[in-house]
């Protein structure tokens, strides 16, 4: 862990330094991974549970992808709320109350029986997961001053492609293996067993984290001041602190737009990637399951080489706007492949790590120019405005699909979004985010 973190930054001495950023990263990082690998799995397990949940409850697709996406309603509406009162009351209470209740209401998904309740239970989820993530990306900016976030931002958001490496199999064997469990369908134990964990966690949260350095009892004197000023000697670049000042910055609006078109990506493969391996030529759901693992173990690995990478050149831009463009090209090549599932998943994959890597890339922008309670508000703002996307990609597949028996056009449309999103990314003043 010392020889990761030990290259050349601003503020200090960094090999006398590495030692100790490397405890903050093994006490801090594996468990917020968990946490968001545990908030990833709740959130599109619904696309393993649609293998079997359409035809046994006679939804259509449009249905499906109306209730997948309207869950970024809730989200959106209370993004901002939820990061701004994390600030104030500290995230050890705040994200221990997301976790609990989005756990609660995941598990609640297993008694859907009609559209409405579908829609319902849906979006009441986006409400109690609103502020999870942008929360935990304002938290990271209390202990990692910027010039080490490249790599602590990708190892923290390898939750991502780990939940679908953790999530294909254990959903696959799940929905095999339960089906007919007390009376109850596979798709409604995916729910419930899968939402445990989360709750779980949520509790665990309250004992483990501490809402600032100050808190930390497992530090000393020294290293809290170490901390501290390394994160006030790289902070100084920060040029938007209140609130207010967030809404009205022209740069947090235009992230908004770079992060909905990578948001089209992330929720375009998320919730329909297994669909997308069926209709390749598989047809057995626990191998489209275990299949769904390569795309997200690619990822895994190139989010880490590109983290890196980010924070030995201090380069931020090209580093989230390439893997964009990659995975808007893996998408469209993907397009080109049915009938062999091989080259379609070699396509699939190179979406999948595109998409994740710039998308994490991207999250070391922002704390560039927002600090304090600007940050609270201007990551939630980007992060719940980009979040619409997550309603718009997933009912424009399904709209597609029912339309035209094919998701080809839909996924076009998501890789002229990451075109976007990289154009947005390198558009930014280099001065200001290469740091």
């Amino acid at each position: 862990m010392s020889n990761a973190l030990g290259a050349t930054y601003a503020g200090g001495d960094t090999r006398a330094e590495a030692p100790l950023y490397g405890r903050v990263t093994l006490r801090l990082i594996p468990f917020l991974f968990m946490c968001y690998v545990f908030a990833y799995l709740d959130r599109v397990n619904i696309g393993f549970a649609k293998l079997q949940m359409l035809d046994e409850l006679g939804f259509s697709e449009t249905v499906y992808g109306l209730g997948a996406g309207v869950f970024f309603f809730g989200y959106f509406l209370f993004e901002v709320p939820s990061n701004v009162v994390l600030h104030k009351v500290g995230a050890r209470r705040w994200i221990a109350r997301i976790m609990i209740s989005w756990g609660i209401l995941s598990a609640c998904m297993m008694f859907v029986q009609t559209p409405t309740v579908f829609y319902i239970i849906r979006f009441f989820l986006g409400v109690a997961e609103a502020g999870f993530f942008p929360g935990i990306i304002l938290y990271l900016t209390y202990w990692f001053p910027p010039s080490r976030r490249g790599r602590i931002t990708a190892m923290f958001m390898t939750g991502i492609p780990m939940a679908g490496v953790i999530g294909g199999p254990l959903s696959g064997w799940i929905m095999a293996t339960t089906h007919g469990w007390h009376g109850y369908s596979a798709w409604q134990w995916l729910f419930l067993l899968e939402a445990i964990p989360s709750t779980l966690a949520g509790i665990a949260v309250l004992f483990y984290l501490q809402d600032k350095v100050d808190d930390a009892r497992w530090l000393s004197a020294a290293e809290k001041e170490t901390l501290k000023r390394n994160l006030a000697n790289e902070g100084g670049g920060a040029e938007v602190h209140s609130m207010f000042g967030a809404f009205r910055n022209r740069r947090v609006w235009v992230m908004s737009a770079g992060y909905f078109g990578f948001m089209m990506g992330l929720y375009g493969i998320s919730f329909w990637l297994p669909s997308l391996i069926k209709s390749s030529g598989i047809q057995s759901v626990p191998t489209v399951a275990l299949l769904t693992t390569i795309p997200y173990a690619c990822a895994t690995a190139a989010m880490i080489f590109t983290g890196r990478s980010a924070d030995k050149h201090r380069e931020r831009r090209w580093h989230a706007a390439v893997p964009a463009l990659l995975g808007g090209l893996g998408l469209v090549l993907s397009t080109l492949t049915v009938g062999h599932p091989l080259i379609a998943l070699v396509f699939l994959s190179l979406a999948t790590m595109g998409i994740i890597t710039g998308l994490c890339q991207f999250w070391c922008l922002p704390p560039a120019f927002l600090s304090g309670v600007a940050a609270a508000a201007g990551i939630a703002m980007i992060n719940s405005i980009g979040s619409l996307a997550g309603f718009i990609s997933p009912y424009m597949i399904g709209w597609v699909k029912d339309m035209t028996a094919s998701t080809n056009i839909a996924l076009y449309c998501i890789a002229g979004s990451l075109v976007f999103a990289a154009c947005i990314c390198l558009a930014l003043p280099k001065a200001i985010v290469n740091r």
